[in-house]
């Protein structure tokens, strides 16, 4: 995944087993393995580098979290986990009933984006699509998924962990970032 800059852990595993001749699928990794090993690959491989790298782009969440402040950001995914390298976006969910207030924001901050729709998985096999305005802050990806506020209490599933995706509020991040404020 690394190597070559593959995200999706499924198309990975698939590579990886049919490379090794392991088909059965009882003997490949759970996604959280795959996860731990990326971890462990980037200390020791990329050490204070990628370190500095994850830093630089939960610093730069916690901005964007601010510019949202209105919508009850979450920062989600690579970003928060550790995992993420400088070909992935940073990821919020912003929560409201508008995904227009969103676009209002957007403009109010003159900032140009795209609009799509993605599909979310949610706990008893439910799926819901949700609109993602995506736009670049320098060099930086983001990615904003608008939720609606009931969402809050039971957000999708995350891809790695098929759990909850609680997320990191302002105040979380700026923990992990070791500012007490």
């Amino acid at each position: 995944m690394t190597e070559q800059g593959v995200h999706e852990f499924d198309r990975a595993r698939r590579k990886a087993a049919a490379r090794a001749g392991i088909g059965d699928r009882r003997l490949w990794p759970k996604n959280e393995e795959i996860q731990e090993a990326l971890l462990q690959q980037q200390r020791l491989f990329q050490g204070a580098r990628r370190e500095h790298e994850i830093e630089s782009l939960r610093w730069q969440a916690l901005a964007a979290m601010e510019t949202f402040a209105d919508f009850a950001p979450r920062l989600v995914g690579p970003v928060l986990s550790g995992s993420a390298d400088p070909t992935q976006s940073v990821r919020l969910h912003l929560f409201t009933d508008n995904p227009e207030e969103v676009v209002f924001a957007l403009l109010d901050q003159g900032i140009p984006w795209q609009e799509r729709e993605e599909v979310f998985r949610y706990g008893g096999g439910e799926r819901r699509t949700h609109p993602l305005f995506a736009f670049l802050a320098g060099d930086t990806a983001f990615e904003l998924v608008v939720l609606p506020l009931r969402v809050q209490r039971n957000p999708p599933l995350d891809t790695v962990s098929d759990r909850p995706q609680r997320g990191a509020g302002a105040a979380e991040v700026a923990r992990l970032l070791g500012d007490p404020s």
